[in-house]
């Protein structure tokens, strides 16, 4: 109990600059109105919250546990971490950013195919959008991406510094693109994912949201030709077919599509 107790006042710890950075943005941004967003938002808010306490408190050990059995599997080429001491600090960060870019791309692109769909709806499922919309997973979903992004640059034997350093400005940015802000960025969003293209992405429109699979950079998006700067969609309703779910509900979306495909796929008894 003590563990869990030191565990979720660290996560607080870590979440507790970017409530203020963005209640301080809302209300710059909205004023009065910001009062009336948060109202819209506190159900799924509420929801989004018990699923960072399961996946970030009371599943945190057991995330720590297979991570760090998959690194001491992938870390199979230790030379290459020498190779890396000759970068400069600055271009071997960005190339971080890029190859763990490149690989939450095509892993993100992967959750929308129909088989990773269901793990990954609960995070399209937010229909008042805010910064902690992007922790909004399901737990296998948390775990894939966990599991998945850290792959390529264990492999080529980053050093441990830029790996966090890679994750720390991915996440705030995450939180920056998921947040209620209308902004395409300009010039930057060119290089940078906006939150506005960002919030396209998450349209409550199956072939929309088919867009704008990047975290951090747009440039993989423009490359693989699925990037829209989203300037013909701000403010776009987001969501779901299906709508919106309390904890409970998001926690039971992909056994249920499991179970329907299984009852499609069965044969019917015979008359």
């Amino acid at each position: 109990m003590d563990a869990l107790s030191s565990q979720a006042y660290a996560v607080a710890l870590a979440l507790a600059p970017a409530a203020a950075v963005f209640a301080a943005v809302s209300l710059a941004r909205k004023r009065r109105g910001a009062l009336s967003a948060l109202r819209k938002a506190m159900p799924e808010s509420v929801t989004n919250l018990m699923l960072v306490a399961l996946n970030s408190v009371i599943l945190a050990g057991l995330y720590s546990f297979i991570a760090g059995s998959l690194e001491s599997q992938l870390r199979l080429f230790p030379a290459l971490a020498d190779f890396w001491l000759g970068v400069p600090e600055v271009a071997l960060l960005l190339l971080a950013l890029l190859i763990d870019e490149f690989m939450v791309y095509w892993r993100h692109r992967a959750e929308h195919v129909p088989a990773l769909w269901p793990i990954h709806a609960t995070h399209h499922s937010d229909e008042a959008m805010t910064w902690l919309t992007l922790l909004r997973k399901h737990p296998l979903s948390h775990l894939f991406g966990n599991v998945i992004d850290a792959i390529p640059l264990i492999l080529l034997g980053f050093p441990a510094w830029a790996v966090i350093a890679s994750s720390l400005i991915r996440t705030w940015w995450g939180y920056f693109i998921h947040a209620d802000l209308p902004w395409t960025l300009g010039p930057v969003g060119k290089i940078l994912m906006s939150p506005a293209a960002h919030r396209l992405h998450h349209i409550d429109d199956e072939v929309l949201m088919g867009q704008n699979f990047g975290g951090f950079f747009s440039i993989w998006d423009r490359l693989f030709g699925t990037f829209d700067d989203a300037s013909e969609h701000l403010d776009c309703r987001t969501g779901i077919a299906g709508g919106s779910r309390p904890f409970l509900g998001e926690l039971a979306r992909p056994f249920e599509a499991v179970i329907r495909r299984a009852r499609r796929a069965s044969p019917s008894p015979a008359a």
